[in-house]
């Protein structure tokens, strides 16, 4: 049997990241939702940049799961929108104007698949028809993204924030985001038929006339929509192209089957002091850095796990060591690879972590 280091989690049963199977009070479901709850890395990376202008700090921002580079790497990683709601809770203090401001550091592109799914359709009534279905490359089922189309164009959206001065600030974001994209889509000014949010008018809504270019904007209404004239709506958009159209819908469908939730805090850690470990920086300081977190931060998450950074790092190390000694290096080079002093460092580690010696760890 394969000695473990001391400390917490003893046996991998009951480290927090493996946890025992619950018992099952229900019927199971046939099938699981692997995205059900989560959110696009494109859009976490945006409203991640907004809270950064907006003065955010980085230690506050890096405390969240699935938020830092690690965790987002491209359209198939997907972070919890819990995640993502905590990004918006850091910019619903700034109030009207705050949805507006993400928006406009989004050009066409910046999320991805589904800014070119709602802009290649012949009309722009056409191409959020066609790309309604695919709402999930960017957001979570839950989050409800209405269409109704009777000449004029009326997208609405619910989002599942309960705090209502997050939601309203999601809201404007999201209204403020088709906006640009008919703008792009029909390469002129686009000016709405009516805003209608389900906040109560603000004191002063200025920011939000002047971000929409109309006045025709309606408080305390029933739901939060855009509505576009049907001359808007029916227009010919400038990427028209039924082809790549259909595509990029394939493509989505290949997103959506592949896509899978960020490893969770604990894994993204042990994913950063490997790194650490292979580039020769093991410290505390320089894996914290990686996680764009602070050394006592990474220290609090990690106690949060029922476990410390003197045991992840000895059992990161004890690993690598038997998997090293196995294959016939060295202790002198052994210890240099893991950052360790020199070879002697290295057998009184051994010794502690398992009671023997590298030479019998090389045997096993």
């Amino acid at each position: 049997m394969t000695a473990r280091p001391p400390g917490p989690g003893a046996t991998d049963a009951h480290l927090p990241d493996s946890p025992p199977p619950a018992a099952r009070t229900g019927p199971v479901p046939e099938t699981i939702d692997p995205l059900a709850g989560t959110a696009s890395t494109q859009l976490i990376r945006l409203v991640r940049d907004a809270a950064v202008r907006a003065g955010a700090g980085l230690d506050r921002i890096g405390a969240i799961h699935g938020v830092n580079e690690h965790g987002s790497r491209g359209e198939l990683d997907r972070v919890p929108m819990r995640s993502l709601v905590a990004l918006w809770e850091m910019l619903a203090h700034l109030g009207p104007g705050a949805g507006l401001a993400v928006v406009a550091d989004a050009p066409l592109g910046r999320l991805r698949t589904w800014d070119y799914l709602v802009t290649t359709g012949t009309t722009l009534a056409a191409a959020l028809a066609a790309a309604q279905p695919y709402h999930r490359l960017v957001t979570a089922a839950a989050e409800g993204f209405d269409l109704h189309d009777h000449g004029e164009l009326t997208i609405g959206y619910r989002t599942t924030a309960g705090e209502p001065a997050v939601s309203s600030v999601i809201n404007e974001y999201v209204l403020a985001y088709y906006l640009r994209r008919a703008r792009e889509g029909l390469g002129r000014p686009v000016v709405p038929a009516r805003i209608t949010f389900s906040h109560p008018a603000p004191r002063e809504h200025r920011a939000l006339t002047d971000g929409f270019g109309t006045r025709r904007i309606e408080f305390g209404a029933p739901a939060d929509t855009i509505t576009f004239a049907a001359a808007d709506a029916q227009a010919p958009l400038q990427r028209a192209d039924p082809a790549l159209a259909e595509l990029l819908r394939s493509h989505a469908d290949l997103i959506l089957a592949s896509a899978r939730p960020v490893p969770g805090p604990l894994d993204e850690f042990r994913t950063a002091l490997a790194a650490a470990i292979d580039t020769g920086e093991p410290g505390l300081g320089a894996v914290a850095a990686r996680l764009a977190m602070s050394p006592r931060s990474l220290q609090r998450r990690l106690a949060e796990h029922n476990t410390t950074w003197r045991h992840e790092l000895d059992l990161l190390r004890y690993r690598r060591a038997e998997d090293l000694l196995s294959s016939g290096l060295t202790t002198a080079t052994v210890a240099a690879r893991l950052g360790f002093t020199d070879d002697r460092a290295l057998r009184k580690a051994v010794r502690r972590w398992s009671g023997s010696s590298p030479g019998a760890l090389r045997n096993r």
